[in-house]
């Protein structure tokens, strides 16, 4: 297996903003930018854009700037992007719905394949064409497609539970809505979006403006 090249987490963070905006230059027209453009628009210093673009290599010329088209490809290999990866929804309830209905995760390499719930109020309720099975179809389902993300929306007291099953079906990659610590093998990896934590943080910031302006 060939190895893939390990990155900081700050470079990582970084990555999506940059493919963010490199996509909307692309959308536009623009086939070549600068650092210190980028830098502009981004709020990030033109030193770090340079140093996070060195790995690219053949991306820009000192006094010619970067080639976009380059450098968002190489992005989308370093993210992963470059192919696609098939999701399953566990919890079809209101954010499990607005999940399935984000029109951007398959145009960035992630499509959404499947939903279980256990509410037969929202078994069998099609979100954009997506039909939400009972979770005891999982295994067949999922012994039948490929699978490699599972999002997790289910309440917080079956997200436990919820991250177990899906771990037993083999997929190895969590991505957790709920704000609960999962408990799952080291070998699977999570990331954690926790809605109400970052609402806090923007609540303080929101108090810390206030402050200033009095």
């Amino acid at each position: 297996m060939k190895e893939t090249k390990k990155y900081s987490a700050p470079f990582i963070k970084r990555m999506p903003i940059y493919y963010r905006y490199l996509s909307t230059l692309l959308q536009v027209g623009v086939n070549r930018i600068s650092s210190n453009d980028l830098s502009r628009w981004l709020g990030i210093t033109a030193s770090q854009v340079r140093q996070d673009f060195s790995c690219f290599e053949g991306s820009g010329l000192q006094g010619y700037g970067y080639e976009v088209g380059v450098l968002h490809k190489e992005i989308a290999k370093v993210l992963g992007l470059d192919v696609m990866r098939k999701m399953i929804v566990l919890g079809g309830g209101s954010l499990g719905q607005a999940l399935a209905k984000h029109t951007n995760f398959e145009k960035n390499g992630f499509k959404i394949v499947a939903i279980f719930d256990i509410n037969p109020q929202v078994v069998g309720k099609k979100i954009k064409d997506i039909e939400v099975l009972h979770v005891d179809a999982l295994r067949e389902f999922v012994s039948k497609h490929q699978v490699d993300l599972a999002a997790i929306t289910v309440p917080a007291t079956h997200a436990n539970e919820a991250a177990n099953l899906a771990v037993e079906m083999g997929i190895t990659a969590l991505w957790n809505f709920v704000p609960v610590e999962l408990k799952v093998p080291k070998s699977v990896v999570i990331e954690n979006i926790h809605l109400s934590d970052s609402l806090m943080v923007l609540g303080y910031k929101h108090r810390e403006s206030q402050l200033k302006d009095e």
